[in-house]
Protein backbone atom coordinates (compact mmCIF):
# COMPACT_ATOMS: atom_id res chain seq x y z
CA UNK A 1 0.00 0.00 0.00
CA UNK A 2 1.66 3.39 -0.69
CA UNK A 3 2.32 5.61 1.79
CA UNK A 4 -0.21 9.04 1.96
CA UNK A 5 0.36 12.39 3.56
CA UNK A 6 -2.19 15.43 4.07
CA UNK A 7 -0.31 18.07 3.15
CA UNK A 8 -1.19 21.83 3.28
CA UNK A 9 -3.02 23.25 0.52
CA UNK A 10 -1.80 26.84 0.89
CA UNK A 11 1.22 27.11 0.68
CA UNK A 12 2.78 29.86 3.36
CA UNK A 13 0.58 31.28 5.90
CA UNK A 14 3.08 33.44 6.98
CA UNK A 15 2.75 36.44 4.44
CA UNK A 16 -0.63 38.26 4.01
CA UNK A 17 -2.08 38.83 0.48
CA UNK A 18 -2.19 42.45 -1.09
CA UNK A 19 -4.80 44.20 -0.62
CA UNK A 20 -8.42 44.44 -2.57
CA UNK A 21 -10.87 47.68 -2.78
CA UNK A 22 -14.18 46.86 -2.46
CA UNK A 23 -14.48 47.48 -6.25
CA UNK A 24 -12.65 44.24 -7.13
CA UNK A 25 -13.90 41.95 -9.76
CA UNK A 26 -14.15 38.61 -10.57
CA UNK A 27 -11.34 38.02 -12.85
CA UNK A 28 -10.14 34.87 -13.64
CA UNK A 29 -6.61 35.04 -11.92
CA UNK A 30 -5.95 32.13 -9.99
CA UNK A 31 -2.71 30.42 -7.97
CA UNK A 32 -1.01 27.26 -9.98
CA UNK A 33 -0.85 24.08 -8.27
CA UNK A 34 2.44 22.40 -7.49
CA UNK A 35 2.95 18.69 -7.14
CA UNK A 36 5.41 17.83 -4.51
CA UNK A 37 5.74 14.02 -4.45
CA UNK A 38 7.80 11.68 -2.40
CA UNK A 39 9.16 8.69 -3.58
CA UNK A 40 5.88 6.08 -2.41
CA UNK A 41 3.76 8.67 -0.59
CA UNK A 42 0.63 10.65 -1.94
CA UNK A 43 0.98 14.08 -1.26
CA UNK A 44 -1.43 16.82 -1.26
CA UNK A 45 -0.68 20.05 -3.92
CA UNK A 46 0.54 23.43 -2.88
CA UNK A 47 -1.06 26.41 -3.86
CA UNK A 48 1.53 28.94 -5.06
CA UNK A 49 1.36 32.14 -2.53
CA UNK A 50 2.67 35.14 -4.99
CA UNK A 51 0.22 38.26 -5.39
CA UNK A 52 -3.15 37.74 -6.70
CA UNK A 53 -2.19 41.24 -8.57
CA UNK A 54 0.92 40.13 -10.32
CA UNK A 55 0.73 38.81 -13.74
CA UNK A 56 -2.17 36.53 -14.45
CA UNK A 57 -1.84 32.87 -13.61
CA UNK A 58 -3.10 29.48 -15.29
CA UNK A 59 -5.81 27.70 -12.91
CA UNK A 60 -3.64 24.31 -11.82
CA UNK A 61 -5.00 21.11 -11.90
CA UNK A 62 -2.94 18.20 -9.79
CA UNK A 63 -2.51 15.11 -11.66
CA UNK A 64 -0.96 11.77 -10.36
CA UNK A 65 0.98 9.06 -11.73
CA UNK A 66 0.23 5.06 -10.41
CA UNK A 67 2.47 5.10 -7.85
CA UNK A 68 1.16 8.83 -6.72
CA UNK A 69 -2.44 9.42 -5.70
CA UNK A 70 -3.80 13.11 -4.81
CA UNK A 71 -5.88 13.83 -1.92
CA UNK A 72 -7.32 16.72 -3.80
CA UNK A 73 -8.36 14.55 -6.38
CA UNK A 74 -8.82 11.73 -4.59
CA UNK A 75 -11.39 13.40 -1.58
CA UNK A 76 -13.57 14.29 -4.26
CA UNK A 77 -13.82 10.55 -5.96
CA UNK A 78 -15.88 8.41 -3.00
CA UNK A 79 -16.37 4.37 -3.40
CA UNK A 80 -19.83 3.10 -3.20
CA UNK A 81 -22.55 3.52 -5.23
CA UNK A 82 -21.75 7.59 -5.63
CA UNK A 83 -19.93 7.85 -8.95
CA UNK A 84 -18.36 11.20 -8.17
CA UNK A 85 -18.77 13.98 -5.81
CA UNK A 86 -17.01 16.37 -8.20
CA UNK A 87 -17.21 15.68 -12.09
CA UNK A 88 -14.02 16.27 -13.70
CA UNK A 89 -15.28 18.40 -16.13
CA UNK A 90 -17.59 20.26 -13.80
CA UNK A 91 -19.23 23.27 -14.89
CA UNK A 92 -20.16 24.47 -11.32
CA UNK A 93 -19.55 24.17 -8.01
CA UNK A 94 -20.76 25.20 -4.45
CA UNK A 95 -19.59 27.71 -2.18
CA UNK A 96 -21.10 27.07 1.80
CA UNK A 97 -20.24 30.26 4.06
CA UNK A 98 -21.11 29.57 7.99
CA UNK A 99 -20.01 32.19 10.61
CA UNK A 100 -19.06 29.85 13.64
CA UNK A 101 -21.50 29.26 16.20
CA UNK A 102 -21.90 31.16 19.82
CA UNK A 103 -18.39 31.59 21.52
CA UNK A 104 -18.01 31.88 25.32
CA UNK A 105 -17.05 35.68 24.79
CA UNK A 106 -20.26 36.26 22.50
CA UNK A 107 -22.24 34.85 25.54
CA UNK A 108 -20.45 37.17 28.05
CA UNK A 109 -21.04 40.31 25.49
CA UNK A 110 -16.84 40.73 25.36
CA UNK A 111 -15.10 41.68 21.90
CA UNK A 112 -13.32 38.82 21.27
CA UNK A 113 -11.54 39.27 17.78
CA UNK A 114 -7.99 37.14 17.86
CA UNK A 115 -8.64 36.06 21.05
CA UNK A 116 -9.12 32.47 20.71
CA UNK A 117 -12.04 30.89 22.71
CA UNK A 118 -14.11 27.97 22.12
CA UNK A 119 -18.48 27.68 21.39
CA UNK A 120 -20.85 27.40 24.59
CA UNK A 121 -22.81 24.20 24.36
CA UNK A 122 -25.52 26.55 22.12
CA UNK A 123 -22.79 27.50 19.84
CA UNK A 124 -21.75 23.86 19.25
CA UNK A 125 -25.71 23.00 18.74
CA UNK A 126 -25.87 26.08 16.17
CA UNK A 127 -23.04 24.08 14.23
CA UNK A 128 -24.49 20.92 14.30
CA UNK A 129 -27.63 22.43 12.93
CA UNK A 130 -25.47 24.47 10.07
CA UNK A 131 -24.29 20.75 9.21
CA UNK A 132 -27.81 19.38 9.34
CA UNK A 133 -28.61 22.54 6.91
CA UNK A 134 -25.65 21.44 4.23
CA UNK A 135 -25.76 17.59 4.73
CA UNK A 136 -26.86 17.28 1.09
CA UNK A 137 -24.42 19.55 -0.30
CA UNK A 138 -21.46 18.26 -1.62
CA UNK A 139 -17.92 18.76 0.32
CA UNK A 140 -14.80 18.75 -1.12
CA UNK A 141 -12.51 21.01 0.58
CA UNK A 142 -13.24 22.87 4.23
CA UNK A 143 -11.04 26.01 5.16
CA UNK A 144 -10.85 27.75 8.34
CA UNK A 145 -9.67 30.61 9.95
CA UNK A 146 -6.84 29.71 12.36
CA UNK A 147 -9.02 29.88 15.76
CA UNK A 148 -10.70 27.17 17.57
CA UNK A 149 -14.27 28.21 17.51
CA UNK A 150 -14.30 28.15 13.15
CA UNK A 151 -12.72 25.20 13.10
CA UNK A 152 -15.37 23.58 15.88
CA UNK A 153 -18.17 24.71 13.30
CA UNK A 154 -16.70 23.27 10.42
CA UNK A 155 -15.86 19.88 12.39
CA UNK A 156 -19.50 19.24 13.91
CA UNK A 157 -21.06 20.85 11.04
CA UNK A 158 -19.19 17.54 9.08
CA UNK A 159 -20.67 14.92 11.81
CA UNK A 160 -24.03 15.46 10.51
CA UNK A 161 -23.21 15.25 6.67
CA UNK A 162 -25.10 12.57 5.21
CA UNK A 163 -21.41 11.44 2.81
CA UNK A 164 -19.89 10.65 6.31
CA UNK A 165 -16.48 11.64 5.14
CA UNK A 166 -13.91 12.80 7.93
CA UNK A 167 -12.63 16.40 7.66
CA UNK A 168 -8.98 16.26 8.36
CA UNK A 169 -6.55 19.00 9.48
CA UNK A 170 -3.72 19.56 7.47
CA UNK A 171 -0.28 20.71 9.24
CA UNK A 172 2.55 21.90 7.79
CA UNK A 173 4.06 23.62 10.38
CA UNK A 174 7.12 21.54 9.90
CA UNK A 175 8.36 18.56 7.83
CA UNK A 176 7.92 16.55 11.40
CA UNK A 177 4.40 17.09 11.65
CA UNK A 178 4.04 16.24 8.56
CA UNK A 179 5.60 13.24 8.68
CA UNK A 180 3.90 11.88 11.89
CA UNK A 181 0.25 13.21 10.08
CA UNK A 182 1.06 10.49 7.41
CA UNK A 183 -2.40 8.02 6.30
CA UNK A 184 -1.08 5.52 5.14
CA UNK A 185 -4.48 3.76 3.72
CA UNK A 186 -5.44 4.84 -0.17
CA UNK A 187 -9.54 4.14 0.80
CA UNK A 188 -9.16 6.62 4.33
CA UNK A 189 -8.03 9.22 2.03
CA UNK A 190 -11.29 8.70 -0.69
CA UNK A 191 -13.35 8.94 2.84
CA UNK A 192 -11.51 11.97 4.05
CA UNK A 193 -12.14 15.62 3.33
CA UNK A 194 -8.78 18.12 3.81
CA UNK A 195 -9.34 21.41 6.40
CA UNK A 196 -7.07 23.92 5.25
CA UNK A 197 -6.58 26.62 8.26
CA UNK A 198 -5.23 30.19 7.37
CA UNK A 199 -5.00 33.01 9.96
CA UNK A 200 -6.04 35.38 7.28
CA UNK A 201 -9.52 34.34 7.28
CA UNK A 202 -10.15 34.99 11.03
CA UNK A 203 -11.64 37.84 12.74
CA UNK A 204 -10.58 41.50 12.79
CA UNK A 205 -8.52 41.98 15.31
CA UNK A 206 -10.56 44.38 17.70
CA UNK A 207 -7.20 46.01 19.18
CA UNK A 208 -7.29 47.51 22.66
CA UNK A 209 -10.55 46.61 22.74
CA UNK A 210 -10.80 42.49 22.91
CA UNK A 211 -11.56 41.39 25.94
CA UNK A 212 -13.53 43.98 27.23
CA UNK A 213 -17.64 44.39 27.77
CA UNK A 214 -19.06 45.92 25.39
CA UNK A 215 -22.15 47.35 27.01
CA UNK A 216 -19.24 48.90 29.41
CA UNK A 217 -16.94 50.05 26.76
CA UNK A 218 -20.01 52.39 24.91
CA UNK A 219 -20.54 53.51 28.46
CA UNK A 220 -17.12 54.77 28.61
CA UNK A 221 -16.04 55.89 25.05
CA UNK A 222 -19.82 57.08 23.91
CA UNK A 223 -22.40 54.62 22.27
CA UNK A 224 -21.37 56.78 18.74
CA UNK A 225 -17.58 56.22 19.11
CA UNK A 226 -17.91 52.41 19.81
CA UNK A 227 -20.24 52.20 16.98
CA UNK A 228 -18.03 53.76 14.25
CA UNK A 229 -15.76 51.66 16.04
CA UNK A 230 -17.50 48.50 15.07
CA UNK A 231 -19.90 49.37 12.37
CA UNK A 232 -17.14 51.86 10.22
CA UNK A 233 -15.67 50.43 7.19
CA UNK A 234 -12.32 52.08 7.57
CA UNK A 235 -12.56 53.15 11.01
CA UNK A 236 -10.40 50.76 13.22
CA UNK A 237 -10.64 50.78 17.06
CA UNK A 238 -7.74 51.74 19.06
CA UNK A 239 -4.48 49.68 17.46
CA UNK A 240 -7.16 47.36 15.81
CA UNK A 241 -7.92 46.70 11.97
CA UNK A 242 -11.21 48.21 10.13
CA UNK A 243 -13.12 45.98 7.85
CA UNK A 244 -11.37 47.33 5.22
CA UNK A 245 -8.26 45.84 6.72
CA UNK A 246 -9.72 42.47 7.40
CA UNK A 247 -11.35 42.54 3.81
CA UNK A 248 -7.81 43.29 2.42
CA UNK A 249 -6.01 40.26 4.21
CA UNK A 250 -9.51 37.82 4.03
CA UNK A 251 -10.33 38.79 0.03
CA UNK A 252 -6.67 38.35 -1.25
CA UNK A 253 -6.80 34.73 0.32
CA UNK A 254 -10.21 33.67 -1.18
CA UNK A 255 -9.20 34.95 -4.73
CA UNK A 256 -5.38 33.00 -4.12
CA UNK A 257 -6.32 29.99 -3.02
CA UNK A 258 -9.98 29.08 -2.65
CA UNK A 259 -11.40 30.70 -5.93
CA UNK A 260 -9.09 28.05 -7.78
CA UNK A 261 -10.16 25.10 -6.30
CA UNK A 262 -13.66 26.24 -7.35
CA UNK A 263 -12.66 27.30 -10.89
CA UNK A 264 -11.33 23.47 -10.61
CA UNK A 265 -15.07 21.94 -9.72
CA UNK A 266 -14.17 21.30 -6.09
CA UNK A 267 -16.96 22.07 -3.72
CA UNK A 268 -15.96 24.63 -0.66
CA UNK A 269 -16.88 25.41 2.53
CA UNK A 270 -15.87 28.17 4.86
CA UNK A 271 -15.97 28.34 8.21
CA UNK A 272 -15.17 31.84 9.80
CA UNK A 273 -15.88 34.99 11.44
CA UNK A 274 -18.60 37.71 11.03
CA UNK A 275 -16.47 40.49 9.61
CA UNK A 276 -14.18 38.09 7.42
CA UNK A 277 -16.91 36.48 5.96
CA UNK A 278 -18.50 39.95 5.55
CA UNK A 279 -15.78 40.51 3.39
CA UNK A 280 -16.01 37.50 1.56
CA UNK A 281 -19.43 38.11 0.16
CA UNK A 282 -18.75 41.93 -0.05
CA UNK A 283 -16.55 40.39 -2.86
CA UNK A 284 -18.91 37.74 -3.88
CA UNK A 285 -21.92 40.14 -4.49
CA UNK A 286 -19.84 43.41 -5.56
CA UNK A 287 -21.14 45.41 -2.16
CA UNK A 288 -20.22 48.98 -1.58
CA UNK A 289 -18.18 50.12 1.64
CA UNK A 290 -21.54 51.64 2.51
CA UNK A 291 -23.67 48.57 1.77
CA UNK A 292 -21.33 45.96 3.03
CA UNK A 293 -21.79 47.85 6.54
CA UNK A 294 -25.08 47.10 6.83
CA UNK A 295 -24.83 43.15 6.92
CA UNK A 296 -25.33 40.88 9.51
CA UNK A 297 -24.58 37.38 9.57
CA UNK A 298 -26.08 35.15 12.15
CA UNK A 299 -24.29 32.82 13.63
CA UNK A 300 -24.42 28.82 12.86
CA UNK A 301 -26.53 29.91 9.74
CA UNK A 302 -25.24 29.19 6.34
CA UNK A 303 -25.14 30.60 3.10
CA UNK A 304 -25.08 28.64 -0.05
CA UNK A 305 -23.38 30.25 -3.42
CA UNK A 306 -22.96 28.97 -6.92
CA UNK A 307 -19.78 29.31 -8.63
CA UNK A 308 -20.61 28.61 -12.66
CA UNK A 309 -18.86 30.24 -15.58
CA UNK A 310 -16.55 32.28 -13.60
CA UNK A 311 -19.74 34.10 -11.87
CA UNK A 312 -21.15 33.66 -8.32
CA UNK A 313 -24.64 33.32 -8.14
CA UNK A 314 -26.16 33.73 -4.51
CA UNK A 315 -28.98 30.83 -3.56
CA UNK A 316 -29.67 31.79 0.08
CA UNK A 317 -29.32 29.77 3.27
CA UNK A 318 -30.95 26.09 3.31
CA UNK A 319 -33.65 26.53 5.82
CA UNK A 320 -33.41 23.06 6.86
CA UNK A 321 -32.37 18.73 6.44
CA UNK A 322 -36.14 18.39 5.24
CA UNK A 323 -36.45 21.30 3.12
CA UNK A 324 -35.99 20.15 -0.48
CA UNK A 325 -36.15 23.84 -1.86
CA UNK A 326 -32.44 24.09 -1.80
CA UNK A 327 -31.54 21.34 -3.99
CA UNK A 328 -33.50 22.40 -6.77
CA UNK A 329 -31.33 25.69 -6.82
CA UNK A 330 -29.18 24.03 -9.75
CA UNK A 331 -29.29 20.14 -11.42
CA UNK A 332 -26.39 19.12 -10.17
CA UNK A 333 -26.95 19.93 -6.48
CA UNK A 334 -30.36 17.60 -7.14
CA UNK A 335 -28.56 15.26 -8.88
CA UNK A 336 -25.93 14.36 -6.18
CA UNK A 337 -28.93 14.25 -3.62
CA UNK A 338 -30.25 11.37 -5.52
CA UNK A 339 -27.44 9.58 -5.80
CA UNK A 340 -26.61 10.26 -1.54
CA UNK A 341 -30.44 8.36 -1.45
CA UNK A 342 -29.43 5.69 -3.45
CA UNK A 343 -26.06 4.87 -1.64
CA UNK A 344 -27.56 5.45 1.52
CA UNK A 345 -30.85 3.77 0.99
Amino acid sequence: MASLVFQQTIGSLQTAGPSCSSGCHHDSRTASVKLLSKVNKVSLGYLTTDSFSSVQKRSGVIHASKSQVSVVDTVSSPSGNIASDTPKKANEAALILIRHGESLWNEKNLFTGCVDVPLTSKGVEEAIEAGKRISNIPVDMIYTSALIRAQMTAMLAMTQHRRRKVPIIMHNESEQAKLWSEIYSEETVKQSIPVVTAWQLNERMYGELQGLNKQETALKYGKDKVHEWRRSYDIPPPNGESLEMCAERAVAYFREHIEPQLQSGKNIMIAAHGNSLRSIIMYLDALTSQEVISLELSTGIPLLYIFKEGKFMRRGSPVGPTEAGVYAYTRRLAVYRQKLDEMLH
